[in-house]
């Protein structure tokens, strides 16, 4: 997609320069990600099958250029950037090879309103009739991208809860008609349970009441509810206040990780529950902070809240999350230059590999030491348990009733560190006895050990696949029974 900085007046496109990417000190341009790269593919596939989401602010007010002719040199009167149907056949091919499902928004600025300021969906069909006509299909879609905060995002000066309400009953009514097996997704909200009330008061005027949107009539119905979650801003979003920054010091306390929580609680518990009840939970963006991520983000010190949170949702039965981004800014898993993966990305791709989608009940969180449960994915009958030492200087201690496999992720935990992945096989080697009842297990400060059986996949630099086979022993009976079945669905990945 290209993108253009504001002219010297602040206009870009008949767009303000307050619009979210059109803030220079803040943004910057980058050219359309080469899609076709092998080892990017690769590691992309690795994480599948699952659902990949394109979208974000920049798509609010992205103009699709329709046609087989050169794009015009600036975005039309109304739009900030332009997708050209090259590009998104890009998006379209990757998706396809890498085992993903296509998730996306529409366009909702200036430029796809009518003279009333009405939204119009000729841009939207357009998108959806070329997706097809180049074998794609989009699975489900949100109406726009964060529509509570929707001046910032594109929306019109003004744009109300009422207004919202109105352009959604016209964007059903496309959908059902261009795009009956498209599952539309929302609100897509974000922020007003832990940012907004950690801002200025002046700050917190970008936000539109997701429960006045969802009061307005027309009713807005979804047939899956929708939010983000940011625990924090980044750096890059300073003007937002201090109390929504986050420090490396407090990256492993209960506070910031309890956060998920919180966000949760609001959307789901009051506000889904509230006006859809019943529907399925999606997290359509979520990272370690909004604006791009903290520089952290890109280290092992981000890890232990990747991990604690999708464990923590999938034990609230959230169906699927998306970690934003795959390569772009420090919260990508994959580093957006060299596509070298980061420490997220191999914490994902072992939760991929081992937490399957039953989850267990492996007891309430316990101060620095958090447990999670799930089937092994593929097993019948096995059980992976992700144990998170959050402590800095203490090790803390665990006795499992079975022999198993153990792989952990371990560093100093600091900006720069990458992860250590260590194996560590523990099976009985004797036919003439049972396994052991009790297998001490002791976590090391600050890391994040997996214990199941199976298979570690490594990628490796030129793009192809090495597995890593261990033997394949799992949990008894005596730890199963243990634990309950708390929810059949768990969080896909990403």
């Amino acid at each position: 997609m290209q993108a253009h900085a504001p002219s010297q007046d602040g206009q870009s496109g008949g767009a303000s320069a307050d619009v979210a990417g059109q803030n220079q000190s803040m943004f910057q341009a980058r050219p359309p990600i080469d899609l076709s790269n092998a080892r990017l593919r690769t590691l992309a596939s690795a994480l599948g099958p699952a659902y990949m989401r394109t979208s974000g602010t920049w798509a609010n007010s992205v103009y699709f250029h329709d046609s087989d002719t050169p794009p015009p040199a600036k975005p039309p009167n109304g739009f900030q950037g332009v997708l050209t149907r090259g590009e998104w056949k890009s998006v379209v091919k990757f998706a396809q090879a890498v085992g993903a499902k296509l998730v996306t928004s529409f366009a909702i600025g200036a430029g796809v309103r009518d003279a009333d300021g009405v939204w119009t969906p000729d841009q939207a069909r357009k998108f959806v009739v070329y997706t097809r006509s180049v074998g794609g299909d989009i699975t489900s879609a949100e109406f726009f991208n964060e529509p509570n905060m929707p001046v910032y995002g594109g929306a019109p000066s003004g744009y109300s809860a009422q207004d919202y309400a109105r352009d959604f009953a016209i964007f059903r009514g496309f959908a059902e008609a261009d795009a009956p097996d498209m599952a539309i997704a929302g609100p897509g909200s974000v922020g007003e349970a832990v940012l907004q009330p950690r801002m200025p008061e002046g700050a917190r005027a970008v936000f539109l009441s997701t429960d006045a949107m969802l009061s307005a009539s027309p009713p807005p119905k979804y047939d899956l509810f929708s939010y983000h979650f940011y625990g924090a801003a980044s750096i890059r979003c300073a003007s937002k206040g201090a109390n929504v920054q986050i420090t490396p010091e407090e990256a492993l306390s209960e506070d910031w990780l309890a956060r998920a929580d919180t966000s949760y609680d609001f959307y789901v518990r009051e506000l889904r529950d509230r006006y859809e009840p019943g529907k399925a939970v999606w997290i359509t963006e979520t990272a370690d902070a909004a604006c791009g991520g903290n520089p952290w983000a890109a280290t092992f010190l981000d890890t232990f809240r990747f991990l604690d949170q999708l464990g923590r949702l999938a034990k609230q039965g959230v169906s699927v999350v998306f970690h934003n981004a795959l390569a772009s800014s420090e919260y990508g898993l994959l580093d957006q230059n060299t596509f070298e993966p980061r420490s997220n990305y191999w914490a994902a791709l072992l939760w991929r590999r081992l937490m399957g989608s039953t989850v267990l009940d492996a007891g309430p969180l316990e101060s620095q030491l958090h447990l999670y449960a799930h089937c092994w994915r593929g097993h019948p009958g096995g059980v992976t348990l992700l144990a998170i030492n959050l402590s800095r200087t203490e090790t803390k201690s665990l006795e499992l009733p079975n022999s198993a496999d153990r792989y952990t992720l371990s560093a100093p935990v600091g900006h720069g560190d990458a992860p250590v992945l260590s194996e560590v096989v523990e099976t009985p080697r004797s036919q003439d006895r049972m396994p052991r009842c009790a297998i001490p297990l002791a976590l090391t400060p600050a890391t994040v050990p997996y214990r199941a059986s199976g298979l570690v996949v490594w990628v490796i630099s030129d793009g192809t696949m090495k597995e890593s086979a261990t033997e394949a022993v799992l949990f008894r009976s005596c730890l199963r029974l243990a634990w309950r079945a708390k929810s059949r669905s768990t969080p896909a990945f990403p």
